[in-house]
């Protein structure tokens, strides 16, 4: 068997896409960001990467459940397995932070151990953990149960694998984007675990991005982007199947992505920035630090957003901040009465 050499075509758009992915990595390597925000920030993308690269895969959690879920709350109305795979992935994910903190190469060993903290103890623990599969499995439509794919015989898997780690640790005059988006479609394409492999691909790419500098703060959220429009997203897997395995059309949807991801975590530092510049020059308080953050992430707030997240004091409080933003000429109310709502002034 020949080595592993994948077959591409690098195209305008994922130039712009990379140009842009650039741009917003050195916005956030010269931006002045607090350690708490980037903390907080870091976290959500966290638990949004867990629980989009759970849901892709079926689970059926709301955001908001597993946000409580993360933070250590019950949630009796949620499915045992549903539970175990997104905490699940805070154990992978740790695994990978220990692979980039050791400095080692990726291994196959590497992979097969984020498979088995994904896969631990869900589904009837019929997956294999961390075992290449010994057995033909085939990918069907969820909708009609047709058979879509049929990945390579398991006596293929451990020379394609072997071959695949080879690859990454080589040197590769590729860009380092590129090539996670390479390693995420052939770890799916060689689909070498009997469940868990778009998860384990998911996070494989992850740690090609981190191993290469491309960390982007650990504030990017790339499953997110898939799940939003999941049809796209298994169209352009299948577009390399359908095309003697070139993987242009993934890659050009991969790098758009991210470039995606990039640009909205990139606007989403301005905002901070431009927060603590006005908290700074005007001297507001901490509520009003608050409301200036949620205003800059929506259109429009109703005063009982900023209760939520202002729980500790009275509503008339919150309205006296918010009437000194108004005299700021930082916001504005707009409606009427009940119907009434905040939004940032021009």
């Amino acid at each position: 068997m020949t080595a592993f050499n994948p077959k591409f075509t690098i195209t305008n758009r994922m130039t712009a896409a990379i140009t842009q992915i650039e741009r917003a990595r050195g916005f956030m390597e010269a931006a002045k960001l607090s350690d708490d925000w980037l903390r907080d920030m870091g976290n959500q993308a966290l638990i949004k990467e867990a629980h989009h690269t759970a849901h892709i895969e079926g689970t059926r959690l709301t955001l908001d459940q597993a946000e409580r879920l993360w933070k250590g709350e019950a949630v009796p109305e949620a499915d045992p397995d549903d539970i175990r795979e997104l905490l699940n992935y805070r154990s992978a994910f740790e695994f990978v932070s220990e692979c980039l903190d050791s400095g080692d190469p990726i291994t196959e060993g590497m992979i097969r151990e984020i498979h088995r903290k994904l896969v631990q103890g869900v589904r009837g623990g019929k997956a294999a953990p961390g075992e290449y599969r010994r057995i033909q499995n085939y990918v069907a439509n969820s909708v009609t149960g047709e058979v879509i794919y049929t990945p390579p015989s398991a006596i293929e898997i451990p020379i394609m694998m072997s071959q695949m780690v080879k690859w990454l640790n080589s040197d590769l005059d590729i860009h380092p984007v590129l090539v996670s988006g390479i390693a995420q479609f052939q770890l799916v394409h060689i689909h070498p675990f009997l469940d868990g492999n778009g998860r384990t691909s998911r996070l494989l790419s992850t740690l090609c991005l981190y191993k290469t500098g491309y960390d982007f703060k650990r504030l990017f959220t790339i499953s997110e982007y898939y799940d939003r429009d999941r049809t796209a997203f298994y169209r352009s897997i299948q577009s390399v199947r359908e095309n003697d395995m070139d993987m242009t059309g993934w890659l050009d949807y991969f790098t758009a992505g991210l470039q995606t991801q990039m640009v909205e975590v990139k606007e989403r530092g301005e905002q901070v920035i431009r927060r603590d510049v006005l908290v700074q020059k005007h001297s507001l308080n901490e509520r009003q630090a608050k409301a200036l953050d949620l205003l800059m992430k929506k259109e429009a707030v109703h005063i009982t957003e900023f209760e939520k997240i202002c729980s500790e004091v009275t509503r008339r409080t919150l309205q006296r901040d918010l009437n000194q933003l108004i005299e700021l000429n930082l916001v504005r109310l707009k409606g009427s009465a009940r119907q009434s709502s905040y939004e940032m002034a021009d």
